[in-house]
């Protein structure tokens, strides 16, 4: 049953995230107005649905935030969860729950849904499944008419439970696993998870419980890995159970060998502990099932793998939010007075066009590379993981375009001029901030490449670190400016004598020219409050 009259005022909070900027959209084609809450509403920037959007800065911790985005709202959808969150990460989730379940009840909300784990009754669950249990009974109690979709195991292009999935089966042709890969799990397909989403907001105010979901299939974790690999061309992967692979290093295991970090494998291998199977079906009774059923597991696979190949990934794991990774924008020159920084400046004069040698730069990272020294790219990775960071395994959604706030290796993009610069965050862990910026600029009939790699020491480590890593600066980012330089000169569509590389010290006439484009976008660039 729903209301006769369809809400048409909506809050999402999580917008930023894999479900919350898929369902955004879906929201907009079907006639909500929607406001969305995001602590960093730079991370919206490039996304196509950014201008249809009302967006408020704020976050969930502050109760006064969150009181003020739910005002003149229907509907408060609640996509958050700290996924290996540090600290106290239960508390903080208990607080935000209690600041939308206090601030939807003074704003008259009419629903909150709230997307859930799924997971047995009378068992002892995993911190993580067991703070997204208390966070829907907070929900449930707030006075608000409230929907709790309890799903298990997402798949979907980029969904961080198929991206496990399938890196593990790629890369081992034999899986070495606990005893709990022999648990049942009941898998949903990202769009059957839309569905439920999006017909919630419609139900009857007189509904106020949670409700399991889930996919049509009832299978184990290496079933799911063997679906895989059936559905990928790939041979079956015998498993065999260990009872010693706890689930610390189970986490540690995936951490190494997949691009997954340790922080989003932990909370998936936690839940699989127990078996993640529907209880019940009573969501058929409330929101039917889509148009044609829901969504087999094999099928689900299929569709991640067309969307991967199509390259029509439309939000991913690898563009959350890096725990302890620094947020803030890389200042100012002149805010720069007074702090240790560190430069290493490198410049190119090329035939390529601007335009032609941005491409170049836009594509880097990824499966395309760093254009230098790739042992000492994959070394420098492999020591991230370890440590527990993202690791250069993350790569890029896609090969060719960034958007700011897109996840690229160990960086993140924080600021992109396309066709003039890019500038990358550093998001391994270093001890201090660094920042990577790569620019062209137009000079007489080719252009200029100028690579500016910047470092904030943290204490005396930070110095050491510099100093210690200085010498592989000196062939790393050499060759990446000679190579970005000659890529840029020999793509395809150049004409022979376009080809006639000129890569070579900067002319003081032309690094006038550059000095002054470059003060036009450093002068056209957000400042640190500007861009938060």
């Amino acid at each position: 049953m729903t209301e006769s009259s369809t809400p048409k005022r909506v809050l999402v909070t999580g917008a930023t995230g894999y479900i919350g900027g898929r369902l955004v959209p879906r929201l907009l084609e079907a006639g909500y107005t929607v406001r969305v809450l995001v602590r960093s509403p730079q991370k919206l920037t490039d996304v196509p649905w950014r201008d249809q959007v009302e967006v408020v800065e704020g976050d969930l911790g502050d109760a006064a935030q969150v009181a003020s985005a739910c005002v003149d709202v229907d509907v408060v959808y609640y996509l958050v969860h700290s996924m290996g969150g540090k600290g106290d990460f239960e508390q903080t989730e208990l607080d935000a729950a209690e600041h939308v379940a206090a601030g939807a009840a003074a704003a008259g909300v009419s629903r909150i849904v709230y997307l859930g784990g799924l997971h047995p009754e009378g068992v002892e669950l995993s911190k993580h499944l067991r703070s997204r249990t208390e966070v829907g009974r907070i929900l449930l109690a707030s006075g608000v008419p409230t929907i709790v979709l309890q799903a298990g195991v997402v798949i979907g292009s980029g969904s961080t439970s198929f991206e496990m999935i399938r890196h593990l089966t790629d890369i081992l042709p034999y899986m070495p696993a606990p005893r709990w890969v022999r648990n049942f799990i009941q898998p949903i397909a990202v769009r059957d998870v839309l569905h439920y989403l999006l017909a919630s907001a419609e139900v009857d105010r007189d509904v106020n419980r949670a409700f399991d979901i889930g996919g049509p299939d009832v299978l184990r974790y290496g079933q799911m890995m063997n679906g895989y690999a059936v559905e990928a061309g790939l041979p079956q992967r015998p498993i065999a159970p260990l009872p010693v692979l706890t689930p610390w290093l189970a986490s540690q295991w995936v951490n190494l060998v997949t691009p997954i970090p340790r922080r989003l494998a932990s909370p998936i291998i936690e839940s699989l502990l127990v078996d993640c199977v529907m209880g019940d079906h009573d969501i058929d009774a409330v929101i039917p099932p889509p148009e044609g059923g829901l969504t087999g597991y094999r099928r689900a696979v299929r569709l991640a793998l067309q969307r991967m190949r199509d390259g029509e990934v439309e939000t991913s794991w690898r563009n959350a939010t890096v725990d302890g990774a620094p947020s803030d924008p890389l200042p100012s020159d002149p805010d720069w007075a007074g702090h240790t920084v560190y430069i290493d400046l490198k410049e190119r004069k090329t035939s390529a066009s601007a335009d032609r040698l941005f491409s170049v730069i836009e594509s880097i990272g990824g499966e395309n590379g760093w254009y230098s020294f790739p042992l000492a790219w994959a070394i420098r990775g492999w020591m991230d993981k370890l440590v527990g960071g993202v690791g250069l395994r993350r790569g890029r959604d896609d090969p060719q375009h960034l958007s700011v706030g897109d996840a690229l290796d160990f960086w993140r993009v924080e600021y992109l001029e396309r066709g003039r610069m890019l500038r990358l965050r550093a998001e391994m862990r270093v001890p201090g901030l660094a920042w990577l910026e790569m620019s062209a600029t137009p000079v007489g009939d080719g252009s200029v490449y100028r690579q500016r790699a910047v470092f904030f020491p943290k204490g005396l480590g930070g110095r050491l670190y510099w100093f210690a890593i200085l010498p592989f600066h000196g062939i790393i980012f050499n060759g990446m400016a000679n190579r970005i330089t000659e890529a840029a000169v020999a793509l395809p569509s150049e004409t022979s004598a376009q080809r006639k590389s000129r890569v070579g010290p900067v002319s003081p006439e032309e690094h006038d020219a550059v000095d002054s484009a470059e003060a036009d976008m450093q002068a056209s660039r957000p400042t640190p409050e500007a861009a938060e």
